[in-house]
């Protein structure tokens, strides 16, 4: 089955709406699958992310939806696999800042640009947070600002973790330091799991992470410390973070709010008609109970659907924000 009998069909269901009728229902069952492009690994974050989408998007849009791991290169593997596909509603890309508006500024063989994709619906938003080493001597973060700020001075500048430069946790580390105007040494890995085996071992100071129950799990045994989370001053966050401060409730740091999100994407040139019906679908998703209880087991949170504009809106201002926040640190193409 070709993908323009896909675009076909999708079109319809953007067209027809609420009114669509059963042979027409039965021509989208019948399509190639759309698949989700999850560009790390099987049994990751992203992963559990799309296995959660998979089936209820695919019961949204009446037609198969299946998941593809294609890892590597900062996410970027799978992105140009989506962009070389065609423009068909055929592929949607499972993505964040990470891998669109950050991995093209630091792989110099990424050819890609966040502009060539556009942003359909957002999915879920992922708590962040300061974690520290159980030896570090610093149990909160105004304590952190000051021992930071001493280590520099004496030339033995704090190290903190991070999946890999240009990462999100790369970034917003170097962005902290700066903020606090103390020098701090980058320590990237190749993964979540080294880096926290690192920082259980007292190997290195500190990282900001997305956390779930499982790092929760690991402060409660002592294996490291949250020192805060990164929430907005007084927002309240999800249940197995409400006992820690927010980092904007310090002395020392004001206006640090970040989150992660995952939401989906196509390719810039995909028809209106099939972004449409794209939208609809993981709306309807999204309003899902099971899939909402689902992401918040995996420490996520569905936010309000966003209209198209909306998603426009936000996709943008993301990238504005964090194109301006690696010019700052002068992240630089590796």
């Amino acid at each position: 089955m070709k993908r323009s009998t896909a675009l076909k069909a999708l079109v319809a269901l953007g067209l027809a709406g609420a009114r669509l009728a059963a042979p027409a229902l039965v021509a989208a069952q019948a399509l190639t699958p759309v698949n989700l492009m999850v560009p790390y690994p099987a049994g990751g974050l992203s992963d559990a992310i799309a296995r959660v989408v998979e089936r209820p998007l695919g019961k949204a849009l009446g037609q198969m939806v299946i998941v593809e791991n294609l890892g590597g290169a900062g996410g970027s593997l799978g992105a140009q696999k989506v962009l070389g596909a065609p423009a068909d509603g055929g592929y949607l890309y499972q993505g964040s800042p990470n891998e669109l508006i950050l991995t093209p500024m630091v792989l110099p063989t990424v050819r890609y640009k966040a502009e060539d994709f556009r942003f359909v619906q957002m999915i879920g938003t992922f708590p962040l947070a300061v974690l520290a080493r159980k030896g570090l001597p610093a149990a909160n973060v105004d304590e952190l600002v000051a021992l930071a700020r001493r280590q520099a001075a004496a030339g033995k500048p704090l190290t903190y973790g991070s999946v890999g430069v240009g990462s999100l946790y790369h970034v917003i580390g170097a962005h902290f330091a700066q903020v606090i105007g103390a020098e701090m040494t980058h320590v990237p890995y190749k993964g979540m799991a080294p880096l926290l085996t690192d920082l259980g071992g007292d190997q290195v100071d500190v990282s900001f992470l997305v956390v779930g129950d499982s790092t929760i799990a690991l402060a409660d045994q002592g294996r490291l410390k949250v020192l805060a989370t990164l929430a907005p001053k007084g927002q309240v966050e999800a249940e197995f973070l409400r006992r820690y401060p927010s980092i904007n409730d310090s002395a020392s740091i004001k206006d640090f709010a970040f989150n992660t999100w995952t939401g989906y994407f196509v390719r810039r040139d995909t028809p209106e008609p099939v972004v449409e019906a794209l939208h609809k679908a993981l709306s309807a998703t999204m309003a899902d109970p099971e899939v909402r209880a689902q992401l918040e087991k995996i420490g996520g949170r569905v936010p309000a659907p966003l209209s198209l504009a909306q998603a426009a809106q936000e996709y943008q201002a993301q990238t504005a924000r964090f194109r301006a926040i690696a010019k700052s640190i002068k992240l630089e193409a590796q």
